[in-house]
């Protein structure tokens, strides 16, 4: 009897997705559970694994836009494996057999399997041969890091070079023109929602910014002086981002309506401090949501952000991880940026960016001295927020970076 393979429900907001790659062929035994398929939608991507054993028959080709429900392959459960036909004919073929015992040198087969899904979606997208690729995972396994670094290395001049927050295209996928002087090609499904998503911010919220600048000469003593402490206590560093997230929850709880959004003709007020945090990856931005953020440590918001960050690279991200969250904090400093104007993320009314800290010479009682300055931004939905509680907002996260002990310090 053949099953319908269907294109699950991965988000309540989601209606479609892309089937990047095949992980299996038409025509191939495939094993209950095993990934047959990589689903790219507009927030992450996921693999879809087969929930009958049996022989598949692919009915879309790979690149290919693919609706929610719909139908893009069969499995034939009632055949069994290849191998099983054998046993029941042991020896009609030796001289078969016998043939395939040099073949252990080639080790292909073991390679194939040791991949993990989105290690083999590269390697088959890059054209790659893994076998030439040091791998740096346990016990010399792949991983996503390393074929991402042999493709970037394999890259020439003229070639399209990946950067954090951009999509690499597949070779096949890029068409340059006759005489050679662009290319084309197709923007990927998280691409294509950020474009929409960032438009769709501009066009429905009255999006104003306001800025300020902080010196983090306290935070960088405090963080020198707990690091090693820190790291032996709780296996993770002590970075500046869960500083500006216990900040902006001050700031929240003393300025409330930054906290909330518009919804229609309403004004939703929320109660709880849900921060996003974007994050870039080779596939694009996505903003992992830190729950409850008011209730956690350092340690746990430390521990929460390298969690996505690595889940985000390996494009392991939940749908579940980047929806609810009330206020988005975006660190464009990483990437050398000085001075931006970051775009909301709706429904949200509030965002904060962060910039990269310059030594600058400062006007301190009357005398000059150079301090680590960084730039602050908020943007802020005019329709909601007044430029009095925006103004209040990015002051009090000033105040809360420049002296922390008005935080609670629960190293």
């Amino acid at each position: 009897m053949s099953v319908e393979v269907k294109i699950p429900a991965v988000g309540e907001s989601i209606t479609s997705g892309v089937v990047s790659v095949w992980h299996k062929k038409s025509g191939e035994f495939v094993n209950e559970g095993e990934p047959l398929f990589t689903l790219e939608t507009d927030k992450v991507s996921t693999d879809i694994v087969a929930e009958k054993a049996g022989v598949l028959e692919t009915k879309v080709p790979e690149g290919k836009e693919v609706k929610i429900g719909e139908v893009v392959a069969t499995i034939d459960d009632s055949k069994r494996k290849p191998e099983e036909k054998k046993e029941e004919k042991p020896n009609k073929k030796e001289p078969e057999e016998k043939k395939k015992q040099p073949e252990p040198e080639k080790k292909a087969a073991p390679v194939a399997r040791a991949l993990s899904p989105s290690v083999r979606r590269i390697v088959e997208e890059e054209k790659l041969k893994p076998d030439t690729i040091r791998g740096t995972g346990i016990g010399g396994r792949l991983t996503k890091a390393d074929v991402l670094e042999a493709a970037r290395g394999r890259e020439t001049v003229g070639e399209a070079v990946s950067f954090p927050g951009t999509a690499a295209p597949s070779p096949a996928a890029v068409q340059p023109s006759p005489d050679g002087r662009f290319t084309r090609k197709k923007m990927s499904p998280l691409r294509r929602k950020i474009a929409q998503q960032l438009v769709m911010a501009q066009h429905t919220a009255a999006i104003l910014t306001t800025f300020n600048e902080c010196d983090m000469s306290a935070v960088q003593e405090l963080r020198s002086k707990a690091q090693e402490e820190f790291t032996k206590k709780n296996g993770v560093k002590l970075g500046l981002m869960s500083f500006f997230i216990k900040a902006c929850v001050e700031a929240l709880k003393a300025v409330p309506v930054v906290n909330g959004r518009i919804d229609g003709d309403d004004f939703i007020q929320n109660n709880f401090y849900d921060i996003g945090v974007a994050v870039g990856t080779e596939r694009g931005l996505v903003v992992p949501v830190v729950r409850d953020a008011d209730r956690k440590s350092f340690a746990d918001l430390e521990r929460a952000i390298a969690d996505f960050a690595a889940r985000a690279r390996e494009g392991k991200l939940k749908i579940e991880d980047l929806q609810g969250g009330t206020f988005t904090i975006t660190n464009g400093g990483v990437y050398g940026s000085l001075f931006a104007t970051p775009i909301l993320n709706p429904p949200q009314s509030g965002i904060l960016g962060m910039h990269k800290i310059m030594p600058r010479p400062m006007a301190m009682d009357g005398k000059v001295e150079v301090r680590p300055m960084m730039y602050l931004a908020l943007s802020y939905d005019h329709r909601a927020i007044d430029g009095k509680e925006a103004v209040t907002f990015l002051i009090k996260v000033k105040e809360c970076i420049e002296d922390p002990k008005k935080l609670p310090l629960d190293f």
